[in-house]
């Protein structure tokens, strides 16, 4: 049975602990995403790629790149080099004994564009990222 935590607000970020394994974690963080209307683009195993590329040992920890094509398309049309910003990361990984799930804050990331055009899809993707993250 999994304990619900509060979402936490981060500098860049909302971050929410839950007391699940690291699979199901990664689980259960794709299918609240895909309720929201976002897929993961990629996945990056930062546990595996450390280990490879510098032979040290790291917890478990992915970064899963999730987008969202109706409001990425729209951002795009606001803002053609968007593409550099896109998509919203979302990391899980272990921590102590529980996991945390992360998600980028929209409106923090497109504040550095300055172009207020984003303002309401910056405002779009977050409310769903953390619909996402509260239903975990």
């Amino acid at each position: 049975m999994k304990t619900k935590t509060a979402t936490q607000a981060l500098q860049y970020g909302f971050r929410k602990e839950l007391d699940v394994s690291f699979e199901n974690a990664l689980s259960l963080t794709r299918e609240a995403l895909k309720s929201e209307g976002f897929g993961v683009l990629w996945e990056i195993d930062l546990k595996t790629t450390l280990k490879e590329k510098l032979g040290v040992d790291f917890r478990n920890y992915k970064i899963l790149g999730a987008c969202n094509p109706a409001l990425a398309h729209h951002a795009l049309q606001a803002e053609l080099e968007l593409g550099l910003l896109l998509p919203c990361n979302v990391i899980v990984y272990e921590e102590d004994s529980k996991c945390v799930v992360s998600v980028v804050d929209a409106i923090k990331m497109l504040s550095i564009v300055g172009n207020d055009e984003l303002n309401p899809i910056a405002r779009t993707v977050n409310d769903k990222l953390n619909r996402a993250l509260e239903s975990l």
